[in-house]
């Protein structure tokens, strides 16, 4: 059983079916940790201040996905804990997990074409990284 689970989410639709993988695997008294990652590679190159209004703008993108899946797990009865990082979303969905000591990590991916996603997938990276095992969803 995992009493520690990592749910991390970009805010995108079909993310139900994370969710609905990560509730049946965690125990009534488990934690279920919600994780939103500004993704900063995305803005290098914008000007100084175009970057803290893009920054801006994905902070308060992070802060209702994660509040939308914790509203869900709370109704499911779970206990929900939420956090934003800024960096490289695959490294640091690694890092909170071995900071936080969660037991299993649970993430959507999107497999629906095998060629345009051998390489480079945030979930690929996660679990050749990730020292706790990673249960992954087909999102396609």
């Amino acid at each position: 059983m995992y009493d520690d689970i990592l749910i991390p989410t970009d805010g995108g639709e079909g993310f139900d079916a994370v969710l609905d993988r990560a509730v049946d695997i965690v125990p009534d008294d488990g934690t279920v940790h919600v994780l939103y990652v500004v993704d900063d590679r995305a803005f290098l190159t914008l000007d100084d201040e175009m970057k803290a209004d893009v920054l801006d703008d994905l902070q308060a993108e992070g802060t209702d996905a994660v509040g939308s899946v914790a509203e869900k797990l709370e109704a499911a009865g779970l206990e929900a804990v939420t956090a934003i990082r800024r960096g490289t979303p695959a490294d640091e969905i690694v890092a909170y997990a071995e900071q936080e000591g969660v037991d299993v990590v649970t993430m959507g991916t999107q497999g629906d074409d095998y060629t345009q996603n051998i390489l480079g997938s945030t979930a690929e990276q996660v679990v050749a990284d990730a020292s706790v095992p990673v249960l992954t969803v087909d999102l396609s």
